[in-house]
């Protein structure tokens, strides 16, 4: 079951990296980028994650939080974060159930050989709580711009 854009986005709450936890329903009054992605330190994962650093002060001007979600471990995260100099929360849905309500665990194939994954996509979450872009299949070269760019006309 896929969201979809005008829904109300599905509330959450996942622990993150440094030990904390973060819910949607907290963020409410705010917009909010969350960002799902495959895989701590991998190629595509940190040039993506390193793009939303460095435009990170842009999505402030927006009043936008950034959130990376995988299901990797905190512990994870806590190694990824610390590595790249990230500066926004990444946050552990180690049992895939934020993946499932947001459609982004999905089946995928490489070499021939079908597995499941997680599907790159990015939604941007309304003050209100609702689903106005969502990006799935993501191509990580330019996305970080088009997500900003969305955000600032909300």
């Amino acid at each position: 079951m896929a969201v979809e854009e005008g829904q109300q986005a599905p509330d959450f709450t996942m622990p993150t990296d440094g030990g904390g936890t973060i819910s949607l329903s907290e963020l409410r009054g705010r917009k909010v980028v969350l960002y799902f992605y495959p895989r701590d330190d991998t190629s595509g994962c940190t040039k993506e994650a390193c793009g939303f650093r460095d435009a990170l002060p842009d999505f402030f001007g927006t009043d936008a939080v950034v959130i990376g979600v995988s299901r990797d471990s905190v512990k994870s995260h806590d190694k990824f974060k610390d590595k790249h100099n990230l500066n926004f929360t990444l946050a552990s849905d180690e049992d895939g159930s934020v993946c499932e309500a947001y459609g982004v665990w999905v089946e995928k194939s490489m070499y021939g050989k079908k597995y499941m994954g997680i599907e790159r996509s990015s939604f941007l979450i309304d003050e209100e709580g609702v689903l106005r872009k969502i990006w799935r299949k993501v191509k990580v070269n330019g996305h970080v711009d088009a997500v900003l760019q969305e955000a600032q006309q909300l």
